[in-house]
C-alpha cells in the first residue's frame, strides 16, 4: 500500500515534460496476439546513461489493489496471475514502453496506462495517455492458397497460412482434414504456414479439404475449408427449347427433330458441365451462329424471332474445353404452305426447260410434244394436280403427278392449263394459257417475235441484190434485142410498153416437172435473149427458185400478138440464181426437183 501511495503521488497533473505516444483504441480477437506500440519522452534530471528505467502496465481501476498490475520489467516485481505470461514489456523502457499481449481472452478488456521510473526524479503515472483494449469474437480464418482448377494426374501443393501479428506471438497449431488428406499429413504441427502434397482424381472433384487453426486456449480454434475443382470434359449438355418469347424452356429430351410454322418465335438453349467452364458454340449445318466467351456463365441462347424457310436444318450445340468436347444436334423443320409455285416446259425435242409465270401465254406448234413440269416449294410436301378448263386432268404418271406430257399436240389442246398445289397449311395455283398454230402462223408469230429476224434481213438484201442485177440486165436485152422502132415510133415508147416483171429477169425454158404435164411443148417466145446472154448453169452451191406462171400474158407488141395468142397456155419460167447455199440446202439429194411457186396474175 505505501509503494502504491509512493506510485501515485505527484502523478495526478501533467507534467509538459513528460510524453508518451500511444493508440487510443487497440481491437483484438479472441485468442489472438496483439502488439501495442509506445514510446516514451522525459526530462534528463536525475538519471545517467547507465541509470535502469523501469516501466509498468496497470489496467485502470477505481481500487488501488496491486494486482492492477499486469506487466513490467522490474525484476521481482509480482504481477496479476491472469495476465502473468501473457502480458510482456518489450525493451528495456528508456524509449520503449510496446506491449505484447498474447492469447488475447475476453476479460482483458479494459483500459492501460504506463508508468515509468528513472533515477529518484523520474517516476510519472501517464494517466492522461490511455489506451483502450477491444476484445471481439474470433472470426479470423486461415488462408487456403490452391489452384483454381485441378488437372486429374498432375501432383499439386496447397499451402495454409495463418498472420502472424508479431515476431514474439506465438505460432498456433495447424491440421489438414479431407478425403485426399492421408493420416500421416493430418498430424498437427506449431506453424504459421502448412504445405500439403497430393495427385488429384476425377472423383476428388467437389470434395471438401480443410485447414484447421488451434490456439492454446482448449477448444478455441478456427477452420477454413474449400472444394476442390479438378477439371474434367463437358459432360451433361442439354437443349432447352422454347416456342414463345417468356423466359419458360422446356428441355429438347430425346426428340431429335422439332417441326415449327413459318414466321414463329423459337428460343433454344445450350447448357453444359465442365470443368473449367466449356466454349460454348451454335451451328447450323457446319456454318457456326454464335459462340460463347470462355469466362461465360456455361450457357448458350439462340434467338430465332420469325422463322423463315430456310432456318431448317441441323442445329449443333458444342461444349469444349482443353479436356475435350461433347455436342448435341436437333433437327428442325419449317412448315409452311405452298409458294413460289412455277411451270417448267419443255417443247419438242428440246431439253433445255423454261420457267413460266403466272398467266404466260404459250404458242405451239401443231404436232409438236409438249412437256409441263409444275414445281412448289412447301413444307409438308405439296399434292400437285393439273387442271384444263376446270376438269382435272390424269396426270402422265401417277408417281409424278406434277408433270403434263402433251406427246402430240392438237387444235383441241388450246385453252387454258392451271396447276394447284395444296397442303395442309395452304394452296397456290397457276395458270398458262395455251395457244395451238400451224407452221406458217407459228413462223409468222415467230418473225414477228424476232425469231426469224435475221432469215428476214438475209431476203431483204438478197431481193435488193437481184433487182439491180435485173436492172442491169433489162437495159442489156434492150440494146440487144429489142427491134428498130417503126415509123412514127421512138425506142422509149417502145420500151415503155414492154416493162413488165418478166423483162428484169432472166427467162430460160427450162421445163421442169409441171411443164412436162403441158399437152404441147412451149416454143421460145419472141423476145427471148440469144443463147449466149443466158446466164451460167447453176453450181452447186446455188439454189434455184423455179417460178411458174399460168395464163400470165404480158403486153403484146405489133410483132408478138400472133405467136403469144397461139401460146396462151405456155408456161413460163423465171431462174433465181443465189451465190450461197441456205442451211436447209445441206441435206437436199442431187436428184431433187427445183421448188416452184405459182405466179397468180390479174
Amino acid at each position: 500500500m505505501l509503494l502504491l501511495a509512493v506510485l501515485w503521488a505527484g502523478s495526478w497533473a501533467q507534467d509538459p515534460g513528460f510524453q508518451l505516444r500511444v493508440q487510443e483504441l487497440v481491437r483484438v480477437q479472441e485468442g489472438l496476439c496483439v502488439a501495442v506500440p509506445c514510446s516514451v519522452s522525459y526530462p534528463a534530471i536525475g538519471w545517467i546513461p547507465s541509470t535502469p528505467a523501469y516501466g509498468f502496465w496497470f489496467k485502470d481501476q477505481t481500487t488501488t489493489d496491486s494486482d492492477l498490475l499486469v506487466a513490467t520489467n522490474k525484476p521481482g516485481q509480482d504481477v496479476q496471475t491472469q495476465t502473468q505470461g501473457r502480458f510482456q514489456l518489450l525493451g528495456d523502457a528508456r524509449q520503449n514502453c510496446s506491449l505484447l499481449i498474447r492469447d488475447v481472452r475476453m476479460e482483458d478488456s479494459a483500459l492501460y496506462f504506463f508508468r515509468l521510473e528513472r533515477g529518484h526524479y523520474v517516476r510519472y503515472n501517464f494517466i492522461q495517455d490511455k489506451f483502450r483494449l477491444e476484445v471481439t469474437a474470433l472470426t479470423q480464418k486461415p488462408q487456403i492458397y490452391i489452384p483454381e482448377t485441378l488437372k486429374p494426374g498432375h501432383q499439386v501443393t496447397p499451402i495454409c497460412m495463418f498472420d502472424r501479428t508479431f515476431e514474439e506471438c506465438p505460432a498456433p497449431t495447424l491440421s489438414w482434414r479431407g478425403a485426399i488428406v492421408s493420416s500421416r499429413e493430418a498430424r498437427p504441427r506449431t506453424s504459421y504456414f502448412s504445405a500439403l502434397t497430393f495427385t488429384p482424381r476425377p472423383q476428388d472433384h467437389g470434395t471438401k479439404l480443410t485447414c484447421r487453426v488451434d490456439f492454446s486456449r482448449k477448444g478455441l480454434s478456427t477452420e477454413n475449408t474449400v472444394l476442390l475443382s479438378v477439371a474434367y470434359a463437358p459432360k451433361d449438355l442439354v437443349i432447352s427449347i422454347s416456342q414463345t418469347d417468356v423466359p419458360a424452356l422446356e428441355p429438347q429430351g430425346n426428340r431429335p427433330h422439332l417441326e415449327v410454322q413459318k414466321g414463329q418465335f423459337l428460343r433454344l438453349l445450350c447448357t453444359a458441365d465442365s470443368m473449367p467452364l466449356p466454349t460454348l458454340s451454335w451451328a447450323l449445318q457446319d456454318r457456326v451462329l454464335s459462340w460463347s466467351h470462355p469466362s461465360g456463365s456455361g450457357t448458350l441462347e439462340l434467338v430465332l424471332p420469325g422463322v423463315k424457310a430456310e432456318d431448317a436444318g441441323r442445329y449443333t450445340c458444342r461444349a469444349e474445353n482443353s479436356l475435350g468436347s461433347q455436342s448435341r444436334s436437333l433437327e428442325l423443320f419449317v412448315q409452311y404452305a405452298p409458294e413460289n409455285l412455277k411451270v417448267m416446259v419443255s417443247q419438242g425435242n428440246r431439253t433445255v426447260l423454261e420457267n413460266l409465270r403466272n398467266g404466260t401465254s404459250l404458242p405451239v406448234l401443231e404436232g409438236q410434244s409438249l412437256r409441263l413440269l409444275c414445281v412448289a416449294y412447301s413444307n409438308p410436301p405439296a399434292r400437285l394436280s393439273w387442271a384444263r378448263g376446270g376438269q382435272t386432268l390424269s396426270p402422265s404418271q401417277p408417281s409424278d403427278p406434277g408433270l403434263l406430257e402433251l406427246p402430240q399436240i392438237q387444235t383441241e389442246h388450246g385453252g387454258e392449263f392451271t396447276c394447284g398445289a395444296q397442303n395442309p397449311l395452304g394452296s397456290q395455283s397457276i395458270s398458262l394459257s395455251l395457244s395451238v398454230v400451224y407452221e406458217k402462223g407459228f413462223a409468222s408469230k415467230a418473225f414477228s417475235s424476232g425469231t426469224f429476224l435475221g432469215i428476214g434481213l438475209t431476203g431483204l438484201l438478197c431481193l435488193c441484190l437481184i433487182l439491180i442485177i435485173m436492172k442491169a440486165l433489162r437495159k442489156k436485152w434492150t440494146q440487144a434485142e429489142v427491134p428498130a422502132p417503126a415509123p412514127g415510133e421512138t425506142p422509149r415508147s417502145r420500151l415503155s410498153r414492154r416493162s413488165t416483171l418478166l423483162d428484169y429477169i432472166n427467162v430460160v425454158p427450162k421445163a421442169g416437172p409441171l411443164a412436162q404435164k403441158q399437152k404441147a411443148k412451149p416454143s421460145s417466145p419472141p423476145w427471148a435473149p440469144a443463147p449466149e446472154a443466158y446466164p451460167p448453169e447453176p453450181r452447186k452451191n446455188q439454189k434455184e427458185l423455179h417460178l411458174v406462171s399460168h395464163n400470165c400474158p404480158g403486153p403484146k407488141s405489133s410483132t408478138q400478138a400472133p405467136e403469144a395468142e397461139n401460146n396462151q397456155e405456155e408456161p413460163h419460167y423465171a431462174v433465181l440464181n443465189f451465190p450461197g447455199l441456205r442451211p436447209w440446202d445441206t441435206q437436199r439429194p442431187k436428184d431433187a426437183y427445183p421448188e416452184y411457186a405459182e405466179i397468180q396474175c390479174p
